[in-house]
């Protein structure tokens, strides 16, 4: 028996914004997850969503936002000692479809364009993967990617990981494996890619979205 799933999206301005808006007048909300393990299309889930605004290239640490999530199931000892999450932590926490909700509620107050992540492919499967458990199937999620960005401006730079590339750029740098922590870490090396962006001449949403074109696209799944 086919079971129809009903359409959510986040609330994003993209499709709103002239190509020809200047970098600066936009809104990015930067954002993470922790999980139980990676094989969250399966057995993980969900256990905090950190994130906070850039506008005006600037990071606006005191609008942040924070949610710890309730998996429904024991975290185990491994995630706990990686990510300082308990079981005690989450007991009283959202479920994931409502920590998503009120996640989107905040990108929506804010009118931003886009969500950004570093390697933010894994954070928008660990949301499909959530939502698709209750059968909400999540489209039209246009990220840009803090990798991407990074392989247009420094193409030399060859490595993922979130902490060498904020201090290779000098930028900050906060908890890591948390969900908040390391949204700010991204908040502050997005921040300072974007300046390196127009430092090269390029100022406008439509630059922007061309130079991250192999990841700056609607997900339709």
């Amino acid at each position: 028996m086919f079971f129809q799933r009903k359409n959510i999206s986040c609330p994003l301005m993209y499709e709103k914004i002239p190509l020809s808006t200047r970098i600066d007048d936009l809104t990015f909300i930067v954002f993470d997850t922790e999980t139980t393990g990676f094989q969250v299309a399966t057995i993980d889930r969900l256990i905090e969503i950190g994130a906070v605004p850039v506008s005006g290239l600037k990071v606006k640490e005191n609008d942040r936002f924070q949610t710890y999530v309730n998996p429904e199931r024991q975290i185990s000892r491994e995630i706990i000692d990686l990510t300082s999450i308990t079981n005690e932590k989450v007991a009283g926490a959202p479920v994931a479809a409502k920590a998503i909700h009120e996640f989107f509620d905040y990108v929506e107050s804010h009118e931003a364009v886009c969500l950004v992540g570093h390697y933010v492919g894994f954070d928008h499967l660990v949301l499909k993967s959530e939502l698709k458990r209750e059968k909400l199937a999540l489209k039209k999620l246009f990220t840009i990617d803090t990798l991407d960005l990074i392989g247009f401006i420094a193409p030399s730079y060859d490595m993922r990981d979130l902490e060498r590339y904020a201090m290779a750029f000098g930028t900050r740098i906060y908890d890591r494996h948390s969900a908040i922590g390391d949204a700010l870490t991204t908040a502050y090396l997005f921040t300072e890619l974007l300046q390196q962006f127009k430092d090269r001449g390029h100022s406008t949403w439509g630059e922007l979205i061309k130079a991250t074109d192999s990841q700056m696209r609607s997900m339709q799944f």
